[in-house]
C-alpha cells in the first residue's frame, strides 16, 4: 500500500471511493475537482493535498483515478493546454472510472502510452453505498499485465471484478448495462403510471410484478421512489440520458437499430430539457403518471 493515489472528480462516487481506500490504509495523496470547495473539504477530511492543478495530482501520485461526467470533461483533464494530467506522467497509471464512450477511453489510453504512462478503464456498475464500502462491480478494460499489476488495489474497491478485454471493451459493456437498466426504468415508470391511472393499488401491483415476468432489479430500487415521488439523485436523469445516448452512438456505428433505447433516451432527454436532469432516474415517472407533467 505504499503507492500514492490521487483522485480527479470527487462527486458522489469519487469521494466515496477515496474514503474507502483511505479506510483500507492507502495513502490518498491529492484530490482535484471543478468544485473547489468540495475538493478542499475532502482534502481536509482525508488529510491529503487539495491540488490546485491537474499536473499537481499527477506529480503527487502513482495512480490517478478519474471520475468525470462525460467525454468533454475527460478531454479537458487530459488534453487541455497549459494544465493536464499527462504532464510528466511517465511511470504513472490512470484508472478512468466514468461512463464514457469507447472512443475517448481509447484516445486517452493512447495518449497515456505516448507519455510513458498506463491507462485502464474501471467502469462501475454500482452506486454510492458500494463505492463507500468497497463493494463496486468493476469492469476493467486495458492491458492484461497492467490489470494484474493493480488487481490487489482494484479488489479492495470491489466485490466483483472482471477484466473485460482491451481498452474500449469495458465502456461498450457498461453502455449495454446502463442501456438495459434505463429501458427497465422507463418501462417500470409506464407500468406504474398506467396502474395509477386505472386506480389500482400500486403496492399490490408491485408485489404482482415481483412474482412475474415484470420483475427486475429496477423494481427493487426505484418503484417506491416513483410512487412516493422521492427522486433524490443516486443516478441522475441527466446521466441516464447521456448513457443511453452513448449506447445509441455505439449501435449506429455497429449498424444496429435500437428502437427501445431510442425511446428511452428521448424520455430522459425530455426530463433534462424540462429542467429536471438532476432528479434520480426514477424521476422518469414524472412523465408517465397522470397529473405530474403539464
Amino acid at each position: 500500500m505504499s503507492q500514492k493515489i490521487g483522485f480527479v472528480g470527487i462527486g458522489r462516487m469519487g469521494a466515496n471511493m477515496a474514503r474507502n481506500l483511505k479506510d483500507r490504509g492507502y495513502e490518498v495523496s491529492a484530490v482535484n475537482d471543478v468544485n473547489k470547495e468540495a475538493a478542499a473539504e475532502l482534502a481536509t477530511e482525508l488529510g491529503c493535498s487539495h491540488a490546485g492543478t491537474l499536473a499537481e495530482v499527477t506529480a503527487a501520485s502513482d495512480i490517478i483515478f478519474t471520475v468525470v461526467t462525460n467525454d468533454e470533461a475527460m478531454r479537458s483533464i487530459y488534453f487541455a493546454e497549459g494544465d493536464n494530467l499527462l504532464a510528466n506522467a511517465g511511470g504513472k497509471t490512470f484508472i478512468n472510472c466514468a461512463t464514457l464512450s469507447p472512443g475517448i477511453q481509447q484516445e486517452v489510453a493512447s495518449a497515456a502510452e505516448a507519455a510513458g504512462a498506463g491507462a485502464l478503464e474501471g467502469c462501475m456498475a454500482s452506486s454510492i453505498p458500494q463505492a463507500r464500502e468497497g463493494k463496486l462491480y468493476l469492469m476493467i478494460g486495458g492491458n492484461a499485465e497492467l490489470f494484474e499489476q493493480h488487481k490487489p488495489l482494484l479488489e479492495d474497491m470491489s466485490i466483483n471484478l472482471m477484466h473485460i478485454g482491451d481498452i474500449g471493451r469495458a465502456a461498450q459493456v457498461k453502455a449495454l448495462v446502463n442501456m438495459v437498466m434505463n429501458i427497465n426504468t422507463a418501462g417500470l415508470a409506464e407500468g406504474l403510471g398506467l396502474a395509477d391511472a386505472l386506480g389500482l393499488d400500486l403496492k399490490m401491483v408491485c408485489e404482482v410484478f415481483s412474482q412475474t415476468g415484470a420483475n427486475s432489479r429496477v423494481l427493487e430500487t426505484d418503484a417506491e421512489d416513483m410512487i412516493d415521488r422521492d427522486h433524490e439523485a443516486w443516478f441522475s436523469a441527466e446521466h441516464a440520458a447521456k448513457d443511453s445516448g452513448i449506447a445509441a452512438d455505439i449501435a449506429s456505428n455497429a449498424g444496429v437499430s435500437l428502437p427501445l433505447n431510442d425511446a428511452t433516451c428521448a424520455q430522459f432527454t425530455k426530463l433534462v430539457e424540462d429542467g429536471k436532469g438532476e432528479l434520480d432516474k426514477s424521476g422518469v415517472a414524472e412523465l408517465t403518471f397522470k397529473g405530474r407533467h403539464p
